[in-house]
């Protein structure tokens, strides 16, 4: 039964068969929706082009070498089928080869290393090219990972300028951003794909990178190193708008809330339930332990990208936010719906 399947097989599945079902395949991968605009795509790159010029090279040269190997083997799998089966090897003859196949090895070698040697030399120009912004950046931030939130200050010669947010990084289109990178407590990871590789956030340690945005956008980022419970609820996004747009961004968070609110019965629950962990600049909230919530309404998202930034989501994540991050540092507030209204009435008034 053997010899006849495989004299079928063997004729079904042709060198040009094979060919072309390896081909199709191709086409069929190549046009999958794999290539949309995934959250974290990596591959679709919005900053220095030659980081995802050699992401993309060095995936086609791989797929190649799969493509070759492979065809080889099917090559030889189907030369090996086409020999009369005998289970006595003694009355087998041996038949000259028709090329000699120590030079068959020798030009594998030197194309295998030919190529390696070459995606070696790619890779080291691109690290020495990304090493340095090409620019002087012209915007300085610190970001501090948190178990688990990202606390962002904008950095500035003259003290007035300076000013503290969280999880979300507004940049200007093409120029260069310096970012230096701490932790508060464990070991965190900045990635934002589109934009930058991996840097480590390490305790008493300050790494530096740099990000650029070639065009405008929202870029989603993530903590890249395992930190707990709730690292995969780590999130942030880099929103890269016009110079205009930024700097009118920059000076609405470089003001501060006004004591107009004091007295209002969602600032007292909030004082008495939130000012111990949040800081609202211009009032006496100063806690350090969350995020700076000053201008929080600016904000897209709560709770370091898990929810949307809507009043239905900040009541339930006031209300509850173990239920929301189970592990985070936010306790349940003990607060009626009445009291849970007035605070949400008041955080919807910081923008």
């Amino acid at each position: 039964m053997w010899p006849e399947l495989r004299a079928g097989l063997s004729g079904w599945l042709g060198p040009r068969r094979t060919i072309w079902l390896i081909g199709t395949f191709l086409v069929q991968l190549y046009s999958v929706p794999a290539r949309a605009n995934a959250p974290l795509n990596y591959l679709v790159g919005a900053g220095p082009r030659n980081v995802s010029t050699l992401t993309w090279g060095v995936l086609i040269i791989s797929i190649i070498v799969v493509v070759v190997i492979t065809g080889l083997l099917f090559f030889a799998t189907l030369k090996s089928w086409n020999r009369p089966a005998s289970p006595i090897w003694k009355d087998r003859e041996l038949v000259p080869r028709a090329t000699n196949p120590v030079a068959v090895v020798y030009a594998g070698l030197i194309l295998s290393t030919a190529v390696l040697l070459g995606v070696t030399i790619w890779t080291m120009m691109t690290l020495a090219d990304v090493a340095a912004p090409p620019s002087k950046p012209t915007v300085s931030i610190e970001v501090t990972g948190h178990e688990w939130w990202w606390e962002i200050r904008y950095l500035n010669s003259d003290p007035s300028q300076i000013f503290t947010t969280a999880n979300e990084i507004h940049i200007p289109v093409g120029e260069p951003v310096a970012v230096h990178l701490q932790s508060a407590d464990v070991i965190h990871s900045f990635w934002v794909p589109a934009l930058s590789g991996k840097t480590d956030l390490i305790p008493g340690q300050i790494n530096k990178t740099w990000i650029l945005a070639d065009r405008a956008g929202t870029f989603r980022g993530q903590c890249a190193e395992y930190c707990g419970l709730q690292h995969a609820h780590m999130g942030l996004k880099v929103i890269a708008t016009s110079k205009a747009d930024f700097e009118a961004w920059r000076k609405n968070q470089l003001q501060s809330e006004s004591e107009k609110s004091i007295g209002s019965a969602g600032q007292n629950v909030f004082m008495q339930k939130c000012a111990v962990c949040h800081t609202v600049r211009g009032t006496r909230a100063g806690g350090r332990v969350g995020p700076d919530l000053t201008h929080l309404m600016t904000r897209t998202t709560i709770a370091a990208g898990t929810l949307p930034n809507r009043p239905g989501y900040l009541s339930g994540w006031i209300a509850d936010p173990q239920h929301v991050k189970p592990g985070s540092k936010m306790p349940r507030l003990q607060i009626d719906g009445q009291q849970l209204a007035e605070v949400r009435t008041y955080l919807e008034a910081l923008n």
